[in-house]
């Protein structure tokens, strides 16, 4: 399995003024989140911030190495890193970190309702 099929499903929290939005990546294996530019993908003001694992833990209902893209709050923005298309099959932890699940990425995208972009990512 490459690398840039596993699919890291990271939250961070955007924070503003007035609110702290939690935000779910879904970044391909072989690339790092650019995290400086999830405010302007999701039309948000704020400045991006990695939350602690406890924080992780009550906006997902996931640990860290576990954290799911599927069985979360429907009231939490995803993105999800196009270049995930290059595989035929992306594998996506499934809520712990001995577990994982297949999907293509047609397949991951219609699962989440993930706003699909190609800026969320860069090489390592």
């Amino acid at each position: 399995m490459p690398v840039g099929s596993i699919v890291k499903t990271l939250i961070f929290i955007v924070k503003s003024e007035d609110k702290n939005t939690p935000i779910v990546t879904l970044v391909a294996g072989d690339k790092k989140c650019n995290i400086g530019l999830i405010p302007g993908i999701l039309n948000l003001k704020g400045v991006t911030v990695r939350p602690d694992a406890k924080t992780v833990k009550n906006i997902t209902g996931y640990s860290i190495g576990g954290v799911s893209p599927l069985g979360l709050p429907d009231k939490l923005n995803i993105v999800i890193d196009t270049s995930l298309k290059r595989f035929d099959k992306v594998w996506s932890a499934a809520g712990h970190t001995h577990c994982v699940f297949g999907a293509s990425y047609s397949e991951l995208v219609n699962m989440t309702g993930a706003e699909e972009s190609d800026q969320i990512a860069i090489n390592l």
